[in-house]
C-alpha cells in the first residue's frame, strides 16, 4: 500500500436524481434555518445559542446515524457535512420528522467547516462508509489520511472520540495501517467483539444495513483522542 499523505481535499458527489417539489420546498425553506453559516468562526453559541458540547459528522449519507445521535443527545449539538443533495434532503426529513432543534448541516466540504471550529471544541468526529477509492492511484483521496486526520485531532478534545466504520476490506486495513502509525488517537478495542459488533450507542446507517444485505462484514472502530 502507498504511504498515507497529507492531502486535505475532501472529493465526493454533490448531485443525484432531480428533486421532488416537497423535496425542493425543503431544500428552499428549511435548509437555510439549519444551514452552517457560510463563514466567520464558529463555536456552539454561534450554531446554538448556548455553550453545549459538539459533535460533527463528515459526510452523513442520509443522516439517519446524525439524527439517531441527536435525538439520544438532546443537549448536544451536532454539525453534519454533506456534499450529495439528495443525502441532506433526506436528513433535512429527518430534522423535521422528528423536530430536532440541535442539528446544522453544511452540504460541501467537511473540511472547511472543520477549520472554522476552535482546537479541542468537539466531543465526538464520526465518518461511516466513507468513500474507499479503491483504487491505489486514489488513495490520497480516501479521509483517513493524515491530512484530514491532523485536522481532526486538532478539533478533537483530549479523550474524546473518533468513530469510524466501514464495510469495505480495502479501507479497513488501510484505516488500520494510517491510524497504527498516528499516537495521537489509540484504538479502544480490547477483542473482535469490539470492533465487530456495533455499539448501542451507534444508529444503524443505509449504507450498512445495504452492506448486511449483500453479505459484507462491518467494521465499528472507536479511537480515543490521546
Amino acid at each position: 500500500m502507498p504511504d498515507p499523505v497529507t492531502i486535505r481535499r475532501l472529493y465526493g458527489r454533490s448531485k443525484g436524481h432531480k428533486l421532488r417539489e416537497g423535496q425542493a420546498a425543503l431544500v428552499e425553506e428549511m435548509l437555510p434555518r439549519v444551514s452552517v453559516p457560510e463563514s466567520g468562526p464558529l463555536h456552539a453559541s454561534v450554531l446554538f445559542g448556548d455553550d453545549r458540547p459538539l459533535e460533527f459528522e463528515i459526510g452523513f449519507g442520509g443522516g439517519e446515524h446524525l439524527a439517531g445521535q441527536a435525538k439520544m443527545r438532546p443537549d448536544h449539538g451536532f454539525i453534519g457535512c454533506e456534499p450529495f443533495l439528495n443525502g441532506v434532503v433526506s436528513a433535512l426529513n429527518h430534522i423535521r420528522d422528528d423536530a430536532l432543534g440541535n442539528v446544522r448541516l453544511h452540504m460541501g466540504d467537511a473540511l472547511e467547516v472543520l477549520e472554522r471550529l476552535p482546537d479541542a471544541s468537539l466531543s465526538r468526529v464520526y465518518l461511516l462508509h466513507p468513500d474507499p477509492w479503491p483504487k491505489a492511484r486514489h488513495a490520497k483521496r480516501r479521509m483517513v489520511n493524515n491530512g484530514p486526520l491532523d485536522l481532526i485531532a486538532a478539533k478533537l478534545k483530549p479523550g474524546s472520540e473518533f468513530r469510524l466504520g466501514t464495510d469495505d476490506p480495502t479501507y479497513c486495513r488501510w484505516s488500520m495501517m494510517v491510524m497504527n502509525q498516528r499516537r495521537d488517537f489509540a484504538w479502544q478495542a480490547q477483542s473482535a467483539a469490539d470492533f465487530l459488533t456495533r455499539p448501542a450507542d451507534w444508529p444503524e446507517t443505509r449504507y450498512e444495513r445495504k452492506a448486511r444485505r449483500q453479505g459484507h462484514e462491518v467494521w465499528y472502530f472507536i479511537f480515543r483522542r490521546i
